[in-house]
């Protein structure tokens, strides 16, 4: 977790530096003093640091969702999407994504959301697992982000790996199936 800086005494300590280094002393004492200023500016950076998780965060069914950002194949306009006669509720089709043919998913019936019309599914975004590739259909991209590890929380029930302070679910794909074979 982050903590404070005390940016005074931070600034206190490189301008002693400054001034040792101005006053000579020679070779010895300049490595010194910039061995510690090197320390002191690494440890700034470090405390600033927060655990995060990247992840890319998109909308479907009126609500927000993330993937992990090392689990995105490409992202793709839905336009591309062709219907599959004879497929289930929650297949929405099949697209071309860097010369593979991937099956795209509907979350909306995935995650029991009310579902709107194909209109309203602009993006497509493909991932893989275990070496295959789908796509997940989404209305809209947020983007990349990075959450903070501090807050996050075990979901109730579902597909979900946490869900943050401000009610972004965080989708595991192996968790991930159809209706049917969650019931039977």
């Amino acid at each position: 977790m982050a903590t404070a800086v005390d940016f005074d005494a931070l600034q206190a300590r490189l301008a002693e530096a400054e001034r040792a280094l101005a006053g000579g002393g020679g070779a010895e004492a300049r490595r010194r003093v910039l061995e510690e200023r090197a320390r002191t500016v690494a440890g700034v950076r470090e405390e600033a640091e927060v655990e995060a998780v990247p992840v890319l965060a998109f909308r479907v069914g009126g609500e927000r969702y993330a993937i992990e950002v090392n689990a995105v194949f490409q992202v793709l306009e839905a336009r591309g999407l062709s219907t599959l006669p004879a497929a289930p509720p929650w297949l929405l089709g099949a697209m071309v994504a860097r010369t593979r043919v991937v099956p795209v998913l509907d979350l909306r019936q995935l995650l029991g959301l009310e579902a709107g019309g194909m209109s309203d599914l602009g993006k497509v975004i493909v991932v893989e697992r275990d070496g295959e590739a789908f796509g997940l259909a989404a209305e809209s991209l947020e983007g990349r982000l990075e959450v903070p590890k501090a807050g996050l929380a075990p979901p109730a029930d579902g597909p979900f790996a946490w869900i943050a302070p401000d009610r972004l679910a965080l989708l595991d794909l192996s968790k991930l199936t159809a209706p049917t074979a969650r019931a039977g």
